[in-house]
């Protein structure tokens, strides 16, 4: 897997596929093109750098339905829309997707350039925040369970005395399990374990 990002571009119409693949490579970069949102999502390897630039209307699976389903697979991959078709509603509900941008066809190669540089930006914060938050995972699923569940009513706000009472053990016994919990999650203070859990998208179910 390489681990340069990469521009993926998904269109239909092979001449504008071409045109964008010709454009990224211009600059240095890498380009992988895909007829169809299916071919892509079939050869995509989660977890791989990048951004996707897709056209809004094509055979099969849309653009805007190419957006919706990247977020039900929780693929953190920034989408650059293009269309020959702009609508506002359109505009909207590719924004509201998540799109970095939607541009109108034709484009200025300036203004796709720009937005795949934002894209490619948008995407190195967004692995590097997915990265810390599989680390903290895995550092919860290392964790006992008779120290997860005095981590998950330390999330909760409980004293120790309440924690004691509700898991039926001594005082003493909750410190010690408190005392390894910050100490096998690397934080330095409650407050620092409960920013943890809620990086880790756990928080919630801690409650």
């Amino acid at each position: 897997m390489s681990a340069e990002p990469t521009v993926f571009v998904v269109d239909d119409d092979e001449q504008a596929r071409n045109s964008v693949c010709a454009l990224v490579r211009s600059m240095g970069m890498i380009a992988e093109s895909f007829a169809s949102a299916e071919d892509f999502l079939n050869r995509y390897t989660p977890g791989r750098p990048g951004c996707l630039v897709t056209d809004y209307r094509m055979l099969g699976m849309s653009g805007l339905e190419l957006q919706e389903e990247l977020i039900r697979r929780n693929i953190a991959l920034p989408v650059i829309v293009l269309t020959g078709y702009a609508r506002t509603s359109v505009t909207v509900q590719a924004m509201k997707a998540g799109a970095v941008t939607m541009l109108d066809k034709p484009y200025a190669e300036d203004d796709l350039w720009d937005a795949i540089r934002k894209a490619l930006a948008h995407g190195a914060v967004a692995q590097t925040e997915m990265a810390r938050r599989e680390e903290l995972r895995r550092r919860i699923a290392a964790l006992a369970a008779s120290e997860r569940a005095v981590m998950d009513l330390i999330v909760q706000g409980k004293p120790n005395k309440v924690i004691a009472s509700k898991l039926g053990v001594s005082l003493r016994t909750v410190e010690n399990r408190r005392h390894e919990v910050l100490e096998k999650m690397q934080a330095d203070s409650v407050a620092g374990l409960v920013r943890m859990v809620f990086e880790a998208d756990l928080g919630e179910k801690a409650v």
